[in-house]
């Protein structure tokens, strides 16, 4: 996987801090636009997120993804 995006939503909710995980561990270098390379990001308004940007060798990965509290609305991954 080259690229992976989500579209997310809030609802009515305040900002909910997010982390997403490489293979079991942070991003670091590869982490998209929306997330720090400890892989920490926040949803704060309903639209497309960029999580990951790998720069290394394509290959397949696991992605995880875990929000800090409920309410967090998931609506289609994009994976390049």
């Amino acid at each position: 996987m080259r690229d992976a995006h989500l579209v997310l939503s809030l609802g009515t909710h305040d900002p909910i801090a997010f982390r997403v995980f490489v293979d079991g561990e942070a991003p670091g270098p590869s982490h998209g636009v929306d997330v720090d390379e400890d892989g920490n990001g926040l949803l704060r308004d309903g639209r497309m997120y960029q999580l990951l940007r790998e720069h290394d060798a394509v290959r397949e990965r696991t992605l995880e993804i875990t929000f800090a509290e409920p309410g967090a609305e998931a609506y289609s991954f994009t994976f390049g």
